[in-house]
């Protein structure tokens, strides 16, 4: 007889709320859905933002909210799936941060806050109800923990350096100024 166990109830309803969350974002960034953008709309916002190329960045940040919220809810290769949620929040944590950290402000509160949640998820494991614990575990080992947060770690410096570069220098066949040339 299996036991009600309540830190296995409080990960699935964790799971569950934060995958929804996630879910509804993304597609609304790849369908439009809720009242969002779909890609067209979310190539612009993402080329705004300096993404580049921004078509490639909405697709990108729409599948990692969608697959990685689904598969957070499902509970399914939950190391996976909290990471790329992470990784891409640290994208949306980027575009937020000059604004400071107050989401009435603008700042970057609400992405953090996804992130670190999927994250956490990610790293404490999704419990009991889970497809996770159905399948005996088999995506949700300690290495796959380490590789899928290293691979995203690596995966979001590599995006939100490059739209830092981008911006500091956003036409790449122009020469620098120099400042001493008058």
């Amino acid at each position: 007889m299996t036991t009600f166990n309540r830190r296995d109830v409080g990960l699935f309803v964790l799971r569950v709320g934060t995958g929804t969350v996630l879910v509804a974002h993304g597609t609304q960034k790849l369908f439009g859905w809720f009242g969002g953008g779909g890609l067209a709309g979310t190539s612009k916002g993402m080329e705004a933002m300096g993404f580049h190329p921004p078509k490639r960045s909405a697709l990108a940040a729409g599948l990692a909210e969608t697959g990685g919220g689904v598969l957070l809810a499902l509970g399914l290769a939950t190391p996976a799936a909290g990471a790329v949620a992470a990784g891409n929040m640290a994208g949306a944590v980027s575009v937020h941060a000059p604004a400071g950290f107050f989401a009435q402000s603008g700042g970057f509160e609400y992405p953090a806050f996804l992130g670190f949640t999927a994250a956490a998820i990610g790293v404490a494991g999704p419990g009991r109800y889970s497809l996770d614990h159905v399948t005996g575990h088999r995506f949700n080992q300690p290495w796959t923990v380490a590789a899928a947060f290293l691979a995203s770690a690596l995966a979001a410096a590599a995006v939100v350096g490059k739209r830092v570069k981008d911006q500091a220098w956003p036409d790449p066949d122009a020469e620098p100024e120099d400042p001493f040339d008058e």
